[in-house]
């Protein structure tokens, strides 16, 4: 782990939560949560929900409003393995898989292309 980089990451202020849901059960929502407890601003990214508690909920990272400072990802690694290229053309170069959610493609497509990644800690831990 990291520590460095994590500091890095938890400094900053705005993330989407990619896999973001309204199930209270779920990591999607805890992580999202977590992330507003801390006082981030989050954008919750899930093309099969409008809101989440009244936040609107988009369908992808181009959709986003604003650049994010760091993408998370609560989302099976086939498709962290896609978006990570998504994040790539966006120049969205800080991206945070959440235990379960990384494999090493991903990894390391984010580690030749000049992304940082944070792949062996989960963000409501440190």
């Amino acid at each position: 782990m990291d520590e460095k980089l994590i500091k890095e990451f938890i400094a900053l202020k705005k993330y989407a939560v990619v896999g973001a849901t309204d199930n209270t059960a779920k990591f999607g929502y805890k992580i999202m949560k977590s992330l507003e407890a801390r006082g981030c601003e989050v954008y919750p990214v899930n093309p099969r929900l409008d809101m989440i508690e009244g936040k609107k909920c988009y369908n992808s990272l181009v959709d986003l409003p604003v650049k994010v400072d760091v993408v998370d990802f609560v989302v099976p690694p086939a498709v962290t393995e896609e978006l990570v290229k998504e994040c790539k053309k966006l120049g969205l170069l800080r991206v945070w898989m959440q235990p379960g959610t990384s494999s090493e493609k991903a990894i390391k497509f984010c580690e030749d292309n000049g992304i940082l990644v944070i792949s062996d800690a989960c963000v409501m831990n440190v």
